[in-house]
């Protein structure tokens, strides 16, 4: 369910490589982050108003909500209660996608229709 196909970049990467990076993509986030993989910050749409010589590290909102991959559904569905999408990191802060309420609803009526 991890979505592994969202964008990232780096601390001082202009917002207009990151803008075209996301467009490609089709996602209106991207995760920052460091050479360690590990997820710094999130960039979104809102953010690329800055101009596009302005880097990730003077836009970006540091310290997104982030998840373990362990979690059980119901868990999940309970974060994501109040957002559209959490990030999943490892123990070490590593980043490893992005999970969105979407597909955690759409798998909790799945498992729903399964036990009828």
């Amino acid at each position: 369910m991890v979505r592994h196909d969202v964008p990232t970049c780096r601390l001082h990467e202009p917002l207009g490589d990151i803008a075209a990076r996301m467009k490609a993509s089709r996602w209106d986030l991207c995760a920052v982050l460091d050479d360690e993989q590990v997820l710094l910050g999130l960039v979104d749409a809102g953010a690329l108003r800055g101009g596009p010589s302005t880097t990730a590290e003077r836009v970006m909102q540091s310290s997104p909500v982030t998840i373990r991959p362990h979690l059980t559904l119901d868990d999940l569905g309970a974060r994501l209660k109040k957002r559209d999408h959490v990030f999943v990191t490892s123990s070490d802060g590593r980043f490893l996608g992005v999970l969105l309420r979407s597909d955690v609803e759409r798998k909790m009526i799945e498992r729903e229709h399964s036990h009828h």
